[in-house]
């Protein structure tokens, strides 16, 4: 395995540790607190702003991964892990972009009096499911590292 390769790989899992972090992050800290307190969410009441770590996070993951998967083509096993990877990390994307963002973006831009304890709690406690497939695309990137350093 070539050493560009061998970087990609370890850059890519790298950033999707880094993605784990912070949703981790999220669902310890910040989701027990938001449900209670809206404005600790709210940007234009001092609150967090989340796109600030998400954005260039799934960014700079995404580039990488692609990146990591084009070097390592040529390595069958190497290229299974990445593609469970590049797969779980895509399931994730895209179900976040069409249920959660939309809806967390709404809990941002709403009067804080108008969001009700409830539905903010059945967002976090939704939000959650995700973290298997981070934890998918986590565990696919160590392993196309190990086979990756083995060849």
């Amino acid at each position: 395995m070539d050493t560009l390769s061998l970087v990609l790989i370890a850059l890519a899992a790298a950033l999707a540790l880094i993605g784990l972090g912070g949703g981790l992050y999220e669902f310890s800290v910040v989701d027990p607190a938001w449900p209670a307190r809206p404005a600790l969410i709210q940007p234009q009441r001092g609150g967090l702003v989340r796109r600030r770590f998400w954005i260039p996070a799934h960014i700079a993951l995404e580039l990488t991964l692609l990146a990591a998967l084009v070097a390592a083509w040529s390595q069958p096993p190497v290229r299974q892990w990445l593609l469970v990877a590049l797969a779980s990390h895509a399931a994730m994307r895209i179900w976040s972009a069409f249920d959660f963002i939309p809806k967390a973006l709404r809990f941002e831009r709403a009067d804080p009096d108008a969001i009700t304890e409830d539905a903010a709690r059945r967002w976090t406690r939704r939000s959650r499911w995700r973290m298997p497939l981070d934890l998918i695309t986590c565990s696919a990137l160590m392993a196309a590292f190990g086979t990756a350093a083995r060849l």
